[in-house]
């Protein structure tokens, strides 16, 4: 039982065996039952298969082979567009332009994201998510003619693997539930929580090859530094200005 979501792993290497419309449309059906605020479906999916669409998708997502080497990348908006448009044109009054609305859409795009990559993984299909949407959004929206009130949450590349790597350590179930409140942290805790992560042969060379003192130090130094966090955090805050979701 569950065995497929046990045993995934993120996939950055696809073979070169196609994955059909028909089968690609049916994942996208079967995810759209997935949880949505009152039923509206706040969301949009841009499926991109062309070559040149990938050429030009490529440089938002940092150039990370798979955006051009997977057979499909599905970008996974928040959009209020669309039920906006519906509500005008019914004479009711739309009032989404904020950043609850915001929060509602990107809740329903992750919801139906996670559960098509449920989807396609228990049909065989290996799947990444691409962090990087959030961080040059407005890349994407110029090159996938994003409207107002549609902004990219996630992009997801889809295929086929070429190899199967290791799985990739995760906290101990005691270190993320907490029963009835939320329990602090104490010194202790933390250094049982993440022995194991700190242990792994992987994270002391990630250690080593960076020049630091601890796995924390990697993370906070170098790959989600202070400093790039507040500049996009700016840019991100400009562009949902742009898309006229915060006026």
């Amino acid at each position: 039982m569950f065995e497929t979501i046990k045993n995934r792993r993120t996939i950055r290497k696809y073979s070169q065996k196609d994955v059909s419309p028909e089968m690609l449309n049916d994942f996208l059906e079967v995810s759209s039952r997935a949880s949505t605020l009152g039923g509206i479906q706040l969301y949009s999916i841009v499926v991109t298969r062309d070559a040149q669409m990938k050429e030009k998708l490529s440089p938002a997502h940092f150039n990370q082979p798979m955006v051009k080497q997977a057979p499909v990348v599905l970008t996974f908006c928040a959009d209020f567009n669309r039920f906006s448009r519906w509500c005008e044109q019914r004479n009711a009054q739309p009032g989404y332009r904020n950043l609850m609305s915001f929060l509602n859409a990107t809740m329903d795009t992750l919801l139906v994201a996670q559960t098509f990559c449920t989807v396609a993984e228990e049909a065989g299909l290996g799947i990444c998510y691409l962090g990087t949407t959030t961080y040059n959004p407005q890349m994407i929206i110029d090159t996938l003619g994003l409207p107002e009130l549609v902004f990219p949450i996630t992009t997801i590349t889809v295929g086929y693997p070429e190899a199967i790597p290791a799985q990739t350590d995760r906290l101990p179930l005691d270190a993320i539930v907490h029963e009835e409140r939320y329990q602090e942290y104490t010194p202790s805790k933390i250094d049982e929580y993440y022995a194991y992560k700190e242990s792994l042969p992987e994270n002391k060379l990630f250690v080593e090859e960076n020049k630091k003192e601890t796995l924390a130090q990697v993370f906070t130094d170098v790959r989600y530094t202070k400093k790039d966090n507040e500049f996009m955090s700016e840019n991100l805050l400009k562009v949902l200005r742009r898309q006229k979701f915060i006026e």
